[in-house]
């Protein structure tokens, strides 16, 4: 039975759901079946653009150039093949979750951990954009009247996406499993029906087909180059493997043999898929320009987008675009795509919470939130990519140069600091070069291949818009050593001295007094009731009539506690306020002082701007001053019954130490009479 209850009609409750104590942690924990499409979403889905990039890039060159696609595609997947060997020794090694960056902080230290941090980051936030955008492409393809709300879809499903992932990882890998598994089926029928229609000479033909884009005489350097960038908008289909490695901590139990068998499995599905949408796009002869109007015979390019190979493939292979089956293509692609977007969601926070661990994120990114996940990751990671889809206005092409650069730095780092994690283990002992020797040569691979790839990635698509990526990594870079050191300076500054001296003597109270009010009567009260050694009210004096006014009545009241009045020639109260504290500790000497200050309690957020700003003004200061704490007395006015007499509402924190709500019951204090 659940320790409290909250308001099933709060919004918050409504959208992320009831929050789930710690213990229940182990719950949220994934079988295979369902971290496939947790963490494999974003290179699965990526078949469904990266052949498209790579056609797209070789057509730039005429219809010639597509004949080198299969030799790119093979170059991809062995890539892919080598990738996916040094990640499974990855994740035996490190399992905590710190994936590329804590073998990188271990072996090669702080700054290429940080690099590879910073690159990290980039790429997630990157796998968000270019997925959603993605998704939206496809979404476009099957309704072209959604084109001029391409924008605002984009941003739409971002937010659900946000919203699903605060749920929980065990309901957002739920949510995504069945659009993963149906996008993963329906392309592999079309590539089986495609098979069959080829063995038996009915070729598939795309709706691209007839249309010519004009040959260029190219220069046996603008070839290789051309290639080259083919062969770096193809490494898409590797965005995510990395995930699996940061998310080790959040499979079942035998987290490393789970966390491999899926990556493998990962592998292999994203193999078959990108093979087979490749060479079905080149048998049924797809023709895909950044350009629609550089399609020669395409009469409506200008008023119509392009649809995507996705799309056309469906078509081709299924008998046109009104059939059941290009719809179920159309919309399992689109949702994958959309769901691609998870893998991020999933390794952004959890790579946070490692580097808020460390000491080089703020520590809010290491808090669970209400359901276990780390929220703040979550929302922060869902704002980034909103401002860049608007600012890039969701296009696909633009977004998707930005891309990769990041994954394939933390892979080169990575890898390097794998290698020389193998040959430590060989110096120190603890295993002889005969049994790391494996290990030790698919990483050493993997570095070689991925800092090959880097580099034609950096040249291929540098001037294309990947050097805002370079731009914005040195800034992330520095980010996080200004806030590691700052940590550090302020863990020094709080450490405990050798010898601790309690020199403060005497206890002195002062109940800041405005006006007789009752909110004064009852911060006299709590005053009195906490028994100090001395106690003053005082009273800064900007009208003198007023201060004429409060005397006589404080005289009527009959209190005994001392009226001391402050000249304020200024109009200020902070100023008189500290000179008074300051000469009375002065001739006292290291007294504490505890100021007692009404704050008015109310109801509705508007009816905050109209109270309570001299007070926090005056707070402030007074919290500058040493030997000085403030002690705040609430008075609840009467709009206050919103929030404390409707059913019960818990506290910030409350839910999550899993103490019972009760509903704020309102008794008169016996001292003064006055109530509240």
């Amino acid at each position: 039975m659940p320790l409290v209850t909250t308001d099933a009609r709060s919004p918050k409750r409504w959208l992320i759901g009831e929050p789930l104590p710690t213990e229940k942690l182990d719950a949220q924990l994934l079988p295979k079946r369902l971290a496939l499409p947790i963490f494999a979403s974003d290179p699965l889905s990526s078949v469904a653009y990266a052949p498209q990039e790579l056609l797209l890039i070789l057509t730039l060159g005429g219809l010639t150039m597509l004949s080198f696609a299969p030799w790119v595609a093979a170059a991809v997947v062995l890539l892919l093949l080598v990738v996916v060997a040094s990640y499974r020794q990855l994740v035996k090694a490190y399992p905590s979750g710190g994936g590329d960056y804590e073998v990188a902080h271990r072996n090669l230290g702080e700054k290429a951990g940080l690099v590879v941090a910073s690159a990290l980051l980039v790429d997630y936030v990157m796998t968000v954009t270019v997925s959603v955008a993605s998704g939206v492409d496809n979404i476009i393809s099957a309704i072209p009247e959604l084109h001029s709300a391409r924008v605002e879809l984009a941003v739409v499903f971002v937010v659900l996406l946000v919203a699903v992932n605060l749920r929980g990882v065990a309901e957002s890998s739920k949510a995504f499993a069945l659009p993963t598994y149906l996008f993963i089926a329906s392309v592999l029928l079309m590539i089986v029906v495609g098979g069959i229609r080829v063995a038996l000479g009915d070729l598939p033909v795309a709706e691209s087909a007839a249309y010519t884009v004009e040959a260029k005489d190219l220069s046996q350097v603008a070839i290789v180059l051309l290639l080259l960038r083919a062969f770096a908008s193809g490494c898409s289909a590797l965005t995510g493997v990395e995930a699996i490695s940061n998310g080790v901590p959040a499979f079942r139990t035998p987290k490393i043999r789970n966390a491999q068998w899926t990556l493998v499995l990962m592998g292999g599905i994203a193999i078959v898929l990108f093979v087979g949408v490749t060479a079905l796009a080149l048998v049924s002869r797809v023709h895909y320009s950044e350009d629609p109007c550089a399609l020669i015979g395409w009469a409506d390019c200008a008023t119509e987008p392009q649809r995507s190979v996705m799309a056309q493939l469906a078509a081709a292979v299924f008998g046109g675009d009104a059939t059941i089956m290009f719809f179920v293509i159309q919309a399992a692609t689109a949702s994958v795509l959309l769901l691609a977007a998870n893998t991020a969601f999933n390794g952004f926070p959890l790579l946070g919470s490692v580097l808020a661990r460390d000491g080089y994120a703020p520590k809010g990114l290491q808090a669970r939130g209400d359901r276990l996940v780390f929220s703040n990751g979550v929302i922060a990671l869902g704002l980034l990519a909103i401002v860049l889809l608007v600012v890039y206005q969701a296009n696909l092409t633009q977004l998707i140069q930005l891309y990769i650069i990041g994954v394939f730095v933390s892979f080169t780092l990575g890898q390097a600091g794998m290698v020389k994690h193998w040959i430590g283990v060989v110096r120190s002992g603890e295993a002889s070069m005969r049994s790391v020797v494996w290990g030790l040569a698919i990483n050493a691979t993997g570095a070689v291949f991925t800092a090959t790839v880097l580099m034609i990635v950096t040249v291929t698509k540098f001037t294309h818009g990947a050097w805002l990526v370079f731009a914005i990594m040195p800034v992330l870079y520095l980010l996080m050593v200004r806030v590691n050191r700052y940590y550090a300076k302020i863990e020094r500054e709080l450490e405990v001295d050798p010898v601790t001296k309690f020199g403060s003597r005497g206890d002195h109270a002062i109940v800041l007094v405005g006006r007789m009010q009752k909110p004064t009567l009852k911060a006299l009260d709590y005053a009195i009731a906490a028994r100090h050694d001395s106690l003053d009210a005082v009273h800064c004096s900007v009208d003198d009539a007023a201060t004429d006014l409060l005397e006589k009545q404080w005289a009527e009241m009959n209190i005994r506690v001392p009226l001391r009045v402050v000249q304020s020639p200024y109009r200020g109260i902070s100023e008189p306020l500290i000179a008074y504290i300051r000469a009375h500790r002065e001739k006292y000497g290291p007294e504490v002082t505890t100021v007692y200050i009404p704050q008015y309690i109310v109801g509705h957020w508007w009816e905050r701007l109209l109270h309570n700003q001299k007070a926090r003004r005056i707070r402030h200061k007074l919290m500058l001053e040493h030997g000085v704490t403030v002690a705040l007395v609430p008075w609840l006015l009467g709009s206050s019954a919103v929030i404390t007499d409707r059913k019960a509402r818990p506290l910030p924190g409350q839910v999550r130490r899993g103490e019972p709500v009760k509903p704020v019951v309102r008794r008169p204090l016996p001292r003064s009479g006055h109530k509240n």
